[in-house]
This record gives structure tokens, sequence and C-alpha cells, in this order.
């Protein structure tokens, strides 16, 4: 038993240990929805990874990455709102990925597989993949965690102290576009957003202070994945689904406590 589970163990913590930071940042800034624009996205970049035959992981990181930068671009114009772009770009990337699979003749695409994830399937050739990512993000979390909090409590205050607000905030689009195509794969694009936004809100109610949050968030993160995979192997339920649900059960009994007025 722990010969089949612990790469996928392995797997889910690195995950939560990035989307503990990350997704604090997501529940700050409210962009829980640029989230689900960057999942729908890598399916764009599945399919092209397939159509061109080109390394699937490079593919998926090469479109979230393509698509933050586009946002960022759009937001500049400011000629349409942000949630109106947001769903332009979910909904364009998504359909734009279903008609290129659609020109798969030889190629057997199990898309089921990527929407919800196949954590079980994770080999130790994949945590080598899913590790380099955990390392690189954590290491531009910590240099740019100042600049990047400040300008996430006050864009005016962090441009009076020479922050640089517009590559801040392209920086964890960035981060964040990396996380989902390292963990799309495992987790599935329809709810790996929710792993970077339910341990996050889960820990807001027991911080007192943005660095707790991100403690808090990413352990919560850890023990959703353990019960989720507990889940799995125990009642063969899907795992990356088992995980989200661990979450949010999790979730919803952090709302007993009381907070202190």
């Amino acid at each position: 038993m722990i010969e089949f589970l612990l790469p996928a163990l392995l797997a889910g913590l690195g995950i939560a240990l990035l989307a503990g930071p990350l997704g604090s940042f997501v529940v700050w800034r409210k962009m829980a929805y640029f989230g689900d624009t960057l999942a729908h996205a890598s399916l764009l970049g599945l399919s092209l990874g397939f159509l061109f035959d080109i390394n699937l992981n490079l593919a998926l990181v090469i479109c979230c990455v393509a698509i933050a930068v586009l946002l960022v671009t759009l937001q500049k114009q400011r000629l349409v709102a942000t949630d109106t772009l947001l769903g332009i770009l979910a909904h364009s990337s998504l359909s734009l990925g279903l008609v290129a699979v659609s020109f798969l003749d030889n190629v057997r695409v199990d898309l089921m597989s990527y929407l919800f994830g196949d954590l079980l399937a994770v080999t130790y050739d994949d945590l080598l993949y899913i590790y380099s990512g955990v390392i690189i993000i954590l290491g531009l979390i910590f240099i740019v965690w100042k600049p990047l909090l400040s300008s996430t409590i006050s864009e005016e205050l962090a441009q009076v102290e020479g922050v640089n607000v517009e590559l801040m905030r392209l920086v964890l689009m960035l981060m964040v576009g990396l996380v989902i195509a390292i963990a799309m794969k495992f987790v599935g694009a329809l709810i790996i957003t929710s792993l970077l936004i339910i341990p996050a809100a889960t820990a807001r109610r027991f911080s007192r202070s943005p660095e707790q949050m991100v403690v808090f968030a990413s352990i919560f993160g850890c023990i959703a994945v353990m019960a989720g995979l507990a889940l799995s192997w125990h009642y063969d339920t899907p795992a990356g689904p088992s995980v989200v649900v661990s979450g949010a059960a999790i979730f919803m009994l952090s709302q007993l406590k009381k907070v202190k007025g």
C-alpha cells in the first residue's frame, strides 16, 4: 500500500506546499476566476501539445504563461473590465482546445483524466518535475514576498514606496499559471483552482498575519491531500476530487471556530 500511494502522496504534498502561499494571494486579491481561466487555458495547451507532438508539460507551461501575459497586456488597455476579459479568455481558450482536439485523428485523448486528474498515476519522474517547480516557485515567492505583499495590501502605497506594481501583478499571475500547469495532470483542470482557494480560505479564520495564513494554508492543504488519498484508497473514489472534498470538509469544520471580535 505504502509503495503504491507514496508517489501520489509526495506529489499531492508538493502541490499543497505551492498552493498555500499562492492560494493566499489569490484569496487576498480576489483572483479566483483568474485561476479558473488558466485552468481552462491549460486544456488548450494540452491539445496543442498533442497536435504538434511536443512535450505536454512544456506545452502546458507555455500556454498558461502566454494567457497570463495576454491578460496583463489587455488589462493595461482598460477597455474592458477584468472579469469580462477573464470570461472571454477562459471560454475562448477552452473552445480552441476542444477544436484542436477534433483534429487529432490518430491520437486518442482521455480528456476526463485531464479534467479531473489522476493523482494515483504519478510516477517518480513526475515527482522530479513537480518538485523542480516547487523549488523554483517557492524561491521566487521568497524573493518577491515583501513587494508582492505590499502591492496586494495597497497598490497606491506600494507605488509610493517604489514597488513596480505591474511587474508584481505579472509575476503573481505567472506563478499561478506555472502551478496550474504543474498540477493539472495530477489534480485536474476543473478542480485545481479549488486547491488554491479552499485551504487559504480555511487558514484565514485561524491567522493573525499574512505569514501565518500562508503556513496554515499549506498545512490544511497537506491534510486535505492525506485525507483525500485515504478516502480514495478505502472507498475507491477518484483521488483528485476526494482531496477537494476533504478540503471542503475541513473548511466547513473551520466555520465552527468562533472569531474573536
